[in-house]
Parts: C-alpha cells; sequence; structure tokens
C-alpha cells in the first residue's frame, strides 16, 4: 500500500503553564484516511488538533503539511487547508446561512445561497433549512451544520474533536456515516477523537492510542483488538464501550 503523509509529526511537545501535555510526539497522519484519536481525558488529543490547525504553537519539535512546515503557512491559508470541528463549536445565534457563510464572511467573501444549499446537501440536510435560526436545530442538526461550515473552506484535512459525544445513538450513527461519506466521496483526510472504542473500530482506518500525553502506540484499527504492550492492553480493558 502506497500511503503519502498528510501530516508528520516529529519530536512533538506542548507545555502550558508548566505542565507537559505533548511528549516527544512522532508519527503520521495519512493522506485519505480515517485515524482516529482514543485515550482518557487529559491524555492531550484536543492540544494535538490544536496544534495541527495553528490554534496553539508548539513548544518544540515539527510539524509538516503536505511535507511543508506548518509555520510556513500563512495563518488564514493553514486553516482552510486543515479544517476543524470542535466538540464545543459555537452556533451563530443567526440563520443557518449566515452560521455557514461566516468562514466566507471572514475572508471578505460572500457564500451564495446555490452555494451553501450545496454544501447543506453533503450534509443531508435540505436547502429549506438555510432560513431557519440555527438555535432551533437539534443536536444532531447542530452538529451537521458545524461540519458543513468546516467545509466551506473545501478543506484537505478534516480535524473532529468529538464531534458524536453528545448525541443519541441513532444520531451518533447519522454523522459516522456522513463522514464516512466525506472521506470516501472527496478523499478528504479525517483525524477523529473518540472516547467510544466501538465507534474508533467502526470508522477507523488508523488508531492511535494517547495516554499522559504520550503515543502508547498506532497503527491499524486491529490494535484495538489485541496489542502486547500493557500499558494499552490496561488501556483497552478498562476504556472498551
Amino acid at each position: 500500500m502506497n500511503l503519502e503523509p498528510a501530516i508528520a509529526i516529529h519530536d512533538l511537545c506542548f507545555t502550558a503553564k508548566d505542565r507537559t501535555i505533548l511528549h516527544n510526539l512522532n508519527g503520521v497522519f495519512y493522506k485519505g484516511k480515517i485515524t482516529t484519536l482514543v485515550g482518557p481525558s487529559g491524555a492531550g488529543k484536543t492540544t494535538l488538533l490544536k496544534i495541527c490547525n495553528g490554534l496553539l504553537a508548539p513548544s518544540s519539535g515539527d510539524i509538516l503539511i503536505d511535507r511543508q512546515p506548518i509555520e510556513e503557512y500563512e495563518p488564514t491559508s493553514l486553516r482552510r487547508k486543515v479544517g476543524i470541528a470542535l466538540q464545543s463549536a459555537p452556533i451563530l445565534r443567526c440563520s443557518v446561512h449566515e452560521n455557514l457563510a461566516l468562514p466566507r464572511t471572514l475572508q471578505g467573501k460572500q457564500l451564495t445561497e446555490e452555494e451553501a444549499a450545496a454544501v447543506l446537501e453533503n450534509v443531508q440536510l435540505d436547502s429549506s433549512f438555510l432560513h431557519r435560526e440555527a438555535e432551533e436545530l437539534s443536536g444532531g442538526q447542530k452538529q451537521r451544520l458545524s461540519i458543513a461550515r468546516t467545509l466551506i473552506n473545501q478543506s484537505d484535512i478534516l480535524l473532529l474533536d468529538e464531534i458524536t459525544s453528545a448525541l443519541d445513538p441513532s444520531s451518533a450513527k447519522e454523522i459516522e456515516e456522513l463522514i464516512l461519506k466525506i472521506n470516501r466521496k472527496y478523499g478528504v483526510t479525517i483525524i477523529w477523537i473518540t472516547h467510544n472504542l466501538q465507534q474508533a473500530r467502526r470508522v477507523s482506518d488508523f488508531t492511535w492510542i494517547l495516554q499522559n500525553g504520550k503515543l502508547l502506540a498506532s497503527g491499524n484499527a486491529s490494535i484495538l483488538e489485541n496489542s502486547e504492550i500493557p500499558a494499552v492492553q490496561q488501556f483497552l480493558n478498562g476504556g472498551a464501550q
């Protein structure tokens, strides 16, 4: 299998308030693949995503996006290339169309109704939602809106932070299917934080297991079934859902 790196990480460290959150991480997220990040709370997963998107700067180490050092990207260009949908992504108190237009508005551009409707279709919401107030949407619909807003920039890489954790099982399954569709249809590289090991088994091509800011193991999704590393076995036995 010929795998190309979308993001390569070398000796990455991050320290905040005298606390080391990430310790010498090394690894690769592959183009066009879904990699899940699993591990207990406080493992550094969200911090890693924010560094990959330029929301945080590493204390030391290197990150290459498409083989180019992350610091060489202009911030707006980086965030167009590497989109992020956080668990607590803010939904503005305005219409769905205005929420979708936010990435363009920040660039001094407009989003036409036709463009907005096409993006909604990609997340399986019809154009009738455009003029609805975003705050009136259900939890699952708001998460679809958050993902759709990220898709406006046509990012090559999409970072997802526990986007289904607050949803009921049916809505969570629908979001899973949506992300798989985006990955398969457009070849978008997905890096997805989840606490749900069953979900990680269902959706991932590759998995990273993090604990206390360290990478315990990485590989294809089979590492969630068996591992000879004691710390990984302990996590899987204690964290399986």
